[in-house]
């Protein structure tokens, strides 16, 4: 367990160098291959809801753009695809327009893959990891229906767009005009149901419609779900993991659906990354993977109530 730190900045900086080296430990401990991919890429996530910070070239006569990349999921999955096995990062993430009590434009995640493993077995893992960290008992596991279905009274599966915004608007002033219903779902996690999580808690099989990077499979009553789980702790999303898509053309298909939506809400467009749907096509390994804020991480550890107090050199705040 890391030893809670006072608001020392020594001490918080020990506290940093403390959970790198219980993380590193735990994988040294299974076996698991700490790889490093590049930060900067000409591709990057197309996420509707996520914005990448471009980088112009300013060295070649081309004038490229490239992209600080948001998580190290493409490359990794490439390398994965190349048989490189289990295998793990701790790296820099950047992501525009990210700035609050617990976003911060530049963070450090940590991302691992485990070949032969579904998303249970790698909740499974995560537990073990923040609990020997944290000193607290393994976090509850509970269905994003489940959850839904204590918090709003409603089934996120099979429940009506109608009835989603009608329920978003009960709770929260907005314009749901022009919302899909992903985006109904993200609103009413963020902004009732995460509020409402007072315990640790897993939360998996999501609506097919936020699978993301998920496959879809179904659940133990047969319904399809994404095969996907997140991790809160203290009310904030922690960690978000999936049992791994590894269709190639279905791949493509969520990656243009992606650039269409993007286009819808006035978004930049984005190149798809030929290179991750051709590792795809060459075979990608039955895995599960999971992508989890460190300095979220460490906010816990610590008792710090904003990620600025866990950071070396926060951005300034206009």
């Amino acid at each position: 367990m890391v030893e809670r730190p006072s608001e020392s900045p020594a001490v918080m900086l020990q506290a940093r160098a403390d959970l790198l080296a219980a993380v590193r430990d735990f994988f040294r401990q299974r076996q698991v291959m700490e790889v490093e991919t590049p930060l900067l890429g000409a591709t990057t996530a197309t996420d509707p809801h996520l914005d990448s910070i471009a980088v112009d070239d300013v060295f070649m006569q081309d004038s490229r753009r490239f992209f600080l990349q948001t998580s190290p999921e493409f490359a990794m999955k490439k390398l994965l695809a190349a048989g490189s096995g289990s295998i793990y990062q701790v790296c820099k993430a950047f992501r525009r327009d990210e700035r609050g009590r617990r976003h911060h434009p530049e963070f450090t995640m940590l991302e691992w893959y485990r070949t032969g493993f579904d998303e249970q077995q790698l909740m499974d893992e995560v537990a073990e990891l923040v609990s020997g960290i944290t000193g607290r008992p393994a976090p509850r596991r509970t269905t994003y229906r489940q959850l839904f279905q204590q918090t709003l009274e409603l089934d996120p599966h099979d429940c009506s767009d109608e009835t989603l915004t009608q329920e978003a608007h009960r709770h929260i002033d907005f314009d749901s005009r022009g919302y899909s219903r992903d985006e109904l779902l993200h609103l009413l996690l963020a902004e009732v149901v995460e509020p409402a999580l007072v315990d640790d808690c897993f939360v998996y099989d999501f609506p097919t419609c936020l699978a993301a990077l998920a496959r879809i499979a179904p659940d133990i009553s047969g319904v399809p779900v994404a095969r996907r789980f997140e991790l809160f702790m203290d009310g904030m999303e922690i960690a978000n993991g999936y049992w791994e898509l590894t269709d190639a053309a279905e791949q493509r298909r969520r990656f243009e659906a992606d650039l269409d939506q993007r286009a819808r809400l006035g978004r930049e467009s984005l190149p798809l990354d030929e290179e991750l749907v051709a590792a795809l096509e060459r075979g990608l390994p039955d895995c599960a993977g999971v992508a989890l804020g460190l300095d979220r991480l460490l906010m816990i550890v610590s008792g710090a109530r904003q990620i600025d107090d866990v950071l070396v050199g926060p951005l300034s705040t206009p």
